[in-house]
């Protein structure tokens, strides 16, 4: 039996993400990627300096997952009241990792 498996993994290396979906490794890696730049971003403009690593994370995480809603807010519109099921919590077959420091 061939299995393929992929593997996400954070800017550091850290495995975030193991799954047989492809489309929602993409996904995933899509939501990591855009956390990244918004931490980085955060960061920059010195936004929230003394805000811990851990909880920014979570943050940029949760809004780049909802970006659509973000978008609509920003533009202020109202939010749709269904998650978007390309960047909703992933599914029972997609095991998320937490990072370890």
């Amino acid at each position: 039996m061939i299995e393929i498996e992929y593997i996400v993994r954070d800017r550091r290396g850290v495995e975030r993400l193991r799954t047989a979906d492809k489309k929602a490794a993409e996904a995933y890696d899509r939501i990591l990627e855009n956390a990244e730049r918004l931490a980085d971003w955060l960061r920059a403009g010195s936004v929230l300096p003394s805000l811990p690593d851990d909880d920014l994370e979570t943050l940029t995480v949760h809004l780049a997952r909802h970006a659509r809603e973000v978008e609509l807010i920003l533009k202020g519109k109202p939010v749709e009241s269904e998650p978007d099921p390309v960047v909703s919590e992933p599914t029972p077959r997609v095991t998320p990792l937490k990072a370890t420091h």
